[in-house]
């Protein structure tokens, strides 16, 4: 009997270390499955935020040229002599220098953080500064029609905006 009990008692302390050693190491690979799940939802919360950070400043640059944009049509509809013009033509040409040294540094943050639609709408919105600014310039040098012709560029400029915005948004809600 005394063997028998020996012999219980052995197999139901091997048993017991057995459950403890299955259940640490479930315990532990559970664990590990935790904190590999919270770093990667950490990870995406910061790629979303610093996204979204990088796109909001873009776009708020892009609406700082497109009031600079509308005083040059505002200027050009007050019918002003072209004395009176020029100064006013020549303070929103540096506004505008420095919105889009501003704006080129968000697209260059845009490059990095991605993704690369993101990236492409950001560059067509940049290349859609170049007709506005060169009519400004003509404007300036005393092209009389270049005013007059001004207005034609600033459509694919804001619709370049909204392209950005859309792609953007769709980026921001896909991560």
């Amino acid at each position: 009997m005394v063997d028998s009990a020996l012999w219980i008692s052995t197999l139901t302390a091997g048993t017991a270390v057995m459950a403890s050693w299955v259940t640490s190491r479930g315990t532990a690979r559970a664990a590990q499955i935790q904190a590999a799940t919270a770093e990667r939802m950490q990870r995406s919360v910061h790629v979303s935020e610093a996204r979204r950070a990088a796109y909001v400043s873009l776009i708020e640059q892009a609406h700082k040229m497109a009031e600079l944009y509308w005083a040059v049509s505002d200027i050009h509809a007050s019918g002003g002599s072209r004395a009176e013009q020029v100064p006013a033509l020549k303070e929103i040409r540096v506004g505008l220098r420095e919105a889009y040294s501003r704006l080129r540094h968000c697209i260059w943050v845009i490059s990095l953080e991605g993704p690369d639609d993101v990236a492409e709408a950001a560059e067509t919105l940049r290349l859609a500064t170049r007709p506005p600014y060169r009519v400004l310039d003509e404007a300036i040098a005393d092209d009389p029609n270049a005013l007059t012709a001004f207005d034609q560029y600033y459509d694919p400029f804001w619709q370049s905006l909204l392209t950005f915005v859309a792609t953007a948004r769709v980026a921001v809600h896909n991560l």
